[in-house]
């Protein structure tokens, strides 16, 4: 009786190791599984980074209708009769911030944000001179243009804003100018944006005759919000 020789184990699995791999080098059935696995991250960082570039683009809109506003709302404030200008008061000053923070809707402006305002007149001798200035915001930000005080004596003070396109007051009538900081606060990728600080200003003459001599005595009495 004649056997045919058996094949060795290790020639068996050898054999089988080859089926297997000729089985899945044929597979392409888990070819989309693996695209994916590739591309999901980029994908997820691709549209979470749109998110955030879009989340900033509403917000430096929002800051720049907030300094506009603001600087709109200062140019008309004030109370008193038609037999003399009416007088600009603190209260009025703080209700122009309460509107503001109102604006700011959910953005948290009075903790990430500052908002100054100055009201910038001509001194005795036609100079520019900001005579007050009020703050509004938990942000360490100063005035890039002068703070109170700047300018009360000659005409050394060119005026606010930057160099060489400085907003000027005329005799008698006083501009409202507004600067407005907002540390922003990103949601999602926030390690990838370097410059955080979205800063604008406005500017806008006072409506009519104000009396902006003084604004802490008239009544009723208000909060100094002082920088």
């Amino acid at each position: 009786m004649h056997m045919s020789p058996q094949p060795f184990p290790h020639t068996r699995r050898r054999d089988a190791l080859r089926a297997l791999f000729r089985q899945l080098r044929a597979d392409n059935n888990a070819i989309a599984y693996v695209e994916m696995a590739f591309m999901l991250p980029i994908l997820m960082v691709g549209g979470l980074g749109g998110l955030e570039i879009a989340n900033l683009m509403i917000t430096h809109t929002r800051v720049s209708s907030i300094a506009l506003a603001a600087a709109d709302n200062a140019s008309r404030i004030a109370a008193g009769s038609n037999l003399a200008a009416p007088v600009v008061r603190e209260v009025d000053v703080n209700d122009v911030f309460t509107g503001a923070a109102l604006q700011a809707g959910n953005i948290n402006f009075e903790a990430n944000g500052r908002m100054i305002l100055s009201s910038l007149e001509t001194n005795s001798v036609g100079g520019q001179w900001i005579h007050w200035q009020r703050c509004f915001g938990a942000a360490s930000f100063t005035s890039s243009y002068g703070t109170q005080g700047t300018g009360s004596t000659g005409t050394g003070f060119a005026g606010m804003g930057p160099s060489g396109r400085q907003v000027r007051a005329a005799a008698g009538m006083p501009v409202m100018f507004v600067e407005v900081f907002y540390e922003y606060q990103p949601f999602i990728l926030g390690n990838f944006i370097q410059n955080r600080t979205i800063n604008y200003t406005a500017a806008f003459v006072v409506r009519d005759a104000r009396d902006t001599t003084d604004i802490q005595n008239p009544s009723p009495r208000a909060p100094v919000q002082s920088c």
